[in-house]
């Protein structure tokens, strides 16, 4: 790879460091493995020991298990994300000794500009599910693509893929509006909602970021944008990219699906439609009219750059899901745990809509509410989120980069459920979350865990737990 314009000093890919803070996250580890197949020395720091940081290890980063100025030892460069604070003793010793910083999202703009097409899918939900099936489909029609994903990928042994063409495929996040670091030959909009009010103001400032991203695509670069949504519909004639729709219900759309069934565990198979006229019959292999949606971006994308349309339909089919999307962890005495990492209110009801599509049996969702600011803003939305669940099990609210300022309480979300008709109980610890699905839950039942935090746990305790009297 060119040397990246961010290592100022002088010599080789192979004797440059980069040190990231927080390597453990999804994102940090994959662009910790880019830099490392690139022949950088890469080191990093992050409190949670994990089988991503253990993963890096084996391959030779050297990961601290704590923050502290003294794992800063001379790198040419710091990456951190939008959680570390400034008062981070790694990211103040490398300000202080003058050593370039930057956030995630800067280095992961860089690396897409390395490549003469990169791509790079977006929305409020769906971005990690849609970016992984237009990867499997690339994959499936020779494209060799690198890929960067915000979840792990069974089908590329992790969240990053290191191809050898000139296509760059990552998911891309309006948080911070990080995004803009980006210039895609490609765009994807899946849709656009308000979400990160410790950022956005409102709906506006969302939308305006989101066409800025857009107006990033060049005159000979693609967008393909969601014609249901209608905050992407309002902005489409501004922009001088060329615009690929699709839709679940509008037919003035270029691509959409016709025909849509369901078989016994959820997952569609329709008619491809491409400008009014029949293509193909798809069959998914994942669950939920959502993922028809999300199928119809990553099949116009691929489509948009060459793909083989017999690729296409193999390639989509392939493509089984990412980990914590609606993922089976196990079945136990007939009990299915799912983890799935829905914290937005559309997406909680997206992913209950769909389990409610292959179970007729009592659903258990224990929700982890994630961050106190995303939880107070959408505080109605979430109480009315959990219709296709038969209790709601909330868990406390897990507090990512935000401290508790006492304004909201998974207690009340919990109260504000029943009052609308549905049933839900807040149990604080995950032990005592464990005990109680383990006194109720019964053979036949979905147990789902859900959120962006650590709630996961909740489904691995409960199976193991199961295993252990057996």
């Amino acid at each position: 790879m060119e040397e990246l314009t961010i290592l100022k000093t002088p010599g080789s890919p192979g004797n440059k460091h980069i040190h990231f803070i927080g390597i453990g996250g999804i994102s940090m580890s994959g662009l910790a493995e880019v830099m490392l197949a690139f022949d950088y020395e890469v080191s990093g720091s992050d409190f949670k020991k994990s089988h991503i940081t253990e993963k890096l290890v084996k391959k030779g980063v050297k990961v601290y298990p704590y923050h502290s100025e003294d794992n800063i030892k001379d790198p040419d460069l710091v990456v951190y994300t939008a959680a570390i604070k400034e008062n981070n003793p790694e990211l103040a010793k490398a300000r202080k000794l003058k050593i370039p910083t930057i956030e995630r999202c800067v280095l992961l703009g860089e690396l897409s500009k390395k490549h003469e097409l990169p791509i790079a899918v977006s929305g409020t939900h769906g971005k990690t599910t849609t970016t992984s099936m237009l990867g499997t489909i690339l994959m499936e029609g020779n494209f060799d693509p690198t890929i960067h994903v915000g979840g792990e990928l069974d089908i590329i042994g992790g969240t990053t893929r290191m191809g050898g063409s000139k296509y760059f495929l990552t998911e891309a996040c309006e948080y911070n509006e990080g995004f803009l670091n980006m210039n895609p030959y490609l765009g994807v909009i899946l849709n656009i909602e308000e979400e990160h009010p410790d950022f956005f103001k409102n709906i506006e400032e969302v939308k305006n970021t989101y066409l800025k991203f857009a107006s990033q695509i060049t005159g000979k670069g693609y967008l393909i944008a969601c014609l249901d949504d209608q905050n992407i519909a309002s902005f489409l004639d501004e922009l001088s990219c060329q615009v690929i729709t699709y839709s679940l219900e509008s037919p003035n759309a270029d691509w959409t699906a016709k025909d849509i069934k369901f078989d016994e565990e959820g997952c569609a198979h329709f008619n491809l439609v491409k400008n009014n006229r029949v293509l193909t019959e798809i069959k998914l292999n994942v669950p939920g009219l959502h993922n028809v949606s999300n199928s119809l971006a990553s099949m116009a994308a691929s489509y948009a750059l060459g793909c083989d349309l017999e690729d296409i339909r193999r390639g989509i089919y392939k493509f089984s899901g990412a980990k914590r999307r609606l993922e089976i962890k196990g079945v136990i005495d007939d009990i299915k745990i799912i983890d799935d990492y829905a914290h937005h209110p559309s997406e909680i009801k997206a992913t209950l809509r769909a389990a409610r599509s292959f179970c007729n049996s009592k659903i258990w969702c224990v929700f982890q509410p994630h961050t106190f600011s995303r939880t107070k803003a959408f505080f109605k939305e979430f109480s009315q989120s959990f219709t296709d669940a038969d209790i709601t099990i909330l868990s406390d609210i897990y507090a990512a980069r935000e401290k508790n300022l006492g304004e909201v309480h998974s207690r009340d979300l919990s109260e504000e459920i029943n009052s609308f008709g549905n049933q839900a109980i807040y149990i604080s610890r995950f032990p005592s979350i464990l005990k109680y699905l383990k006194s109720k839950a019964e053979p036949g039942d979905l147990i789902i865990t859900m959120g962006a935090g650590d709630i996961y746990q909740v489904g691995e305790m409960f199976l193991q737990s199961k295993r252990e009297t057996l």
